[in-house]
C-alpha cells in the first residue's frame, strides 16, 4: 500500500497532507518552507504563513487540530488560534479569493494524486 491510498490513520499521510499545505503556501508567500517548521514564531511574515498553511491543512484536508499541529510541531490549541485568526482575514475579498485558489488547487491535486496511485494499483 503507497502513501496516497494508506488507511485513514497513516501518521505519513498526514504528513505529507501538511507538507503539501506548507510548500503551497511558501510557494505563494515567498516564505521559505524551512522557516514554516521553524520552531520559533518568526517574523510576522512567517507565522501568517505558517498559520495559513495550518488552517488549509485542517480545512481542505480534515485533520483534527491534534493532527495539523503534530506536523507542524505546536500545540492543538495554537492551531485552533491560527484558524481563527485566518477565519477572521476571510472578511478580506482579496484574501478570501486567494485562501479559496489555495483551497482548491490543494484539493484538485490531492484528488488527482489519488486518481493516479489507484491506476498504478491496477
Amino acid at each position: 500500500m503507497n502513501k496516497l491510498t494508506a488507511g485513514a490513520d497513516d501518521p505519513v499521510r498526514y504528513a505529507g497532507l501538511a507538507r503539501m499545505a506548507e510548500v503551497a503556501v511558501a510557494a505563494v508567500t515567498h516564505v521559505p518552507a524551512a522557516g514554516l517548521r521553524s520552531p520559533n514564531r518568526g517574523r510576522s511574515p512567517v507565522a501568517r504563513a505558517r498559520q495559513t498553511a495550518m488552517y488549509l491543512a485542517h480545512v481542505a484536508f480534515g485533520l483534527t487540530l491534534t493532527r495539523v499541529g503534530v506536523c507542524f510541531g505546536r500545540d492543538r490549541t495554537t492551531v485552533r488560534h491560527a484558524c481563527a485568526v485566518i477565519e477572521d482575514s476571510r472578511d478580506d475579498p482579496a484574501r478570501e479569493l486567494g485562501l479559496c485558489a489555495l483551497e482548491a488547487g490543494l484539493r484538485a491535486l490531492t484528488g488527482s494524486l489519488a486518481l493516479a496511485a489507484r491506476a498504478e494499483v491496477r
